[in-house]
C-alpha cells in the first residue's frame, strides 16, 4: 500500500497533466498553421521552455536539499504553472507562446526536484521503482484525461482553440489546492493549515548538521550516467516534432489530441509496470529497453509516411516513457546521497531540459534543410550510441550491487 502523501502527489499531477497536455499536443498545429511560426521557431519555443524547466530544478533541488520543508516550492511551482497556462488563449504571436511556454516551465523548473525529494523520501530501498513508476503512471493517467476531454470540445465546438486553452485554469486550480493536504516526511498528522504554516516556518531555517553535506560532490556512478544521459538527450528532441509530422500526414488537427491521449494510455500502463519491474531485474536493463524503443521509433518516423504505420509507431513510443521515467528517476534516488537527492534530481532533470534545447534546434534545422527522416535518424543514432554506453560506463550504486 503506498502512502496517502504519495497518493496525493499523484492526483496533482493528474490534475496537472490534464491541463497540460489539453494544449500541448494542439501547439504545434496552432504555432505552425494559425499563427504562422516555423520549425525552427517550433524548436526554439519548446527546447527553450524545457531548459528554463530545467535548469531551475538544480536550483530549486539545492533549496530543497537545504531545507527540511519543501511543499511550500511545489506550492509554489505548481501555481506559477496554473496560472501562467491559460494565457496561451490570448496570444497572437509565436513569441507571445514563448513567453507563455516558458513561465509554465519555470513553474515546472521550481516543483519537480521538490516534489521528487519528497516522493523519495516517502520511498523505501525496495519500492522507489514503485513509487515513481506510480507516480508517472498518474501523470500520464492525466495526460489522457486532458487531450481526450480536449477533443470532445473541440468536435462540438470546431476551431474554438483559444477558448479550450483557456479552460484549464479549471484542473490547475484543483492540483494546487490538494498540495495543501500533503505531509512532508516524517511530519505529523496535523491540521492541514497549521501543517503548512509550519513548512514554511521550518523552510527558513537550515539544519546545521545537514547543510554541511549538501555540498560535498555527488558520487561517480551518478556522474557517469548523467553524461551517458547527456548524448541520449541531444537526439532527444520535443515531442512537437512527432506531433507536427502526424498533423502534417493526418491533414487536420482534429483528431490528434486523441491520438495524444492513446500514447498516454500506453506511457501510464507501462510506467506502473516498468518501475516496479525495475526493482526486480535492474535500473540498467530496463533503462537500455526504453532507450532502444526510443531508437525503433525515431528510425520508423524516419522511414513511414502513411498514417497507419506513423500511428502505430507513436504509440509503441509510450513504451520508452514507460520504462525509463520512473526508472530513471529511481536509479537518481539509488545512486545519490540522501542529502544531496535535491540537488540530483536538479541536475538530471537540468541535463534532459538543456539537451531537448540543443536537440529541439539542431531538429528543427535539420529537418528545414533535409527533411523530417534526417532529423528522426539522427535521434535513433544517438539513442543507440547512448544505450551502448550504458552498462560499459555506469556502473551500479555500491549500496545496492544486486540492484542492477
Amino acid at each position: 500500500m503506498l502512502p496517502r502523501p504519495v497518493w496525493l502527489l499523484g492526483w496533482v499531477s493528474f490534475a496537472t497533466d490534464a491541463a497540460t497536455e489539453a494544449i500541448y499536443p494542439l501547439l504545434p498545429f496552432f504555432l505552425t498553421r494559425v499563427l504562422g511560426a516555423s520549425p525552427v521557431s517550433l524548436g526554439i519555443v519548446e527546447g527553450a521552455a524545457e531548459a528554463v524547466n530545467s535548469g531551475l530544478k538544480i536550483i530549486s533541488g539545492r533549496l530543497a536539499d537545504r531545507s527540511p520543508a519543501k511543499r511550500p516550492l511545489v506550492v509554489a511551482g505548481y501555481s506559477i504553472s496554473s496560472l501562467a497556462r491559460p494565457f496561451i488563449s490570448i496570444t497572437t504571436s509565436w513569441l507571445q507562446v514563448f513567453t507563455v511556454r516558458v513561465l509554465d516551465r519555470v513553474g515546472k523548473g521550481i516543483r519537480s526536484a521538490p516534489r521528487d525529494a519528497l516522493l523519495a523520501g516517502w520511498a523505501t530501498p525496495t519500492t522507489r521503482g514503485k513509487v515513481f513508476g506510480f507516480h508517472r503512471g498518474m501523470d500520464h493517467f492525466g495526460a489522457v484525461a486532458g487531450p481526450l476531454l480536449a477533443s470532445a470540445f473541440l468536435y462540438f465546438y470546431p476551431d474554438h482553440y483559444r477558448t479550450l486553452f483557456a479552460l484549464t485554469i479549471i484542473p490547475g486550480a484543483i492540483a494546487v489546492a490538494l498540495i495543501f493536504f500533503v505531509q512532508e516526511s516524517g511530519e505529523p498528522s496535523a491540521d492541514v493549515v497549521s501543517g503548512f504554516s509550519r513548512s514554511v516556518r521550518a523552510s527558513s531555517n537550515v539544519v546545521s548538521g545537514f547543510s554541511r553535506t549538501v555540498d560535498s560532490p555527488l558520487p561517480r556512478e551518478l556522474t557517469s550516467f548523467l553524461l551517458v544521459l547527456t548524448l541520449f538527450t541531444l537526439g532527444n528532441s520535443t515531442d512537437a516534432f512527432l506531433l507536427l509530422k502526424l498533423t502534417d500526414v493526418a491533414g487536420s488537427p482534429k483528431f490528434i489530441p486523441a491520438m495524444w491521449a492513446g500514447l498516454h494510455v500506453v506511457k501510464a500502463t507501462v510506467s506502473i509496470v516498468g518501475g516496479s519491474w525495475s526493482d526486480r531485474i535492474g535500473r540498467r536493463t530496463v533503462i537500455a529497453i526504453g532507450w532502444l524503443v526510443y531508437a525503433l521509433v525515431y528510425a520508423g518516423f524516419a522511414v513511414s509516411e502513411s498514417l497507419p504505420a506513423l500511428l502505430a509507431w507513436f504509440l509503441i513510443y509510450g513504451f520508452y516513457f514507460g520504462f525509463t521515467e520512473g526508472t530513471e528517476k529511481a536509479l537518481i534516488a539509488d545512486l545519490a546521497p540522501a542529502s544531496r537527492r535535491g540537488y540530483a534530481f536538479g541536475v538530471y532533470t537540468a541535463v534532459q531540459g538543456l539537451g531537448a534545447l540543443a536537440a529541439s534546434i539542431v531538429f528543427g534545422l535539420i529537418w528545414t534543410a533535409y527533411g523530417s527522416a534526417a532529423a528522426f535518424g539522427v535521434g535513433a543514432v544517438l539513442a543507440l550510441l547512448a544505450t551502448a554506453l550504458l552498462f560499459t560506463v555506469v556502473g551500479p550504486p555500491r549500496s545496492r550491487p544486486s540492484a542492477l
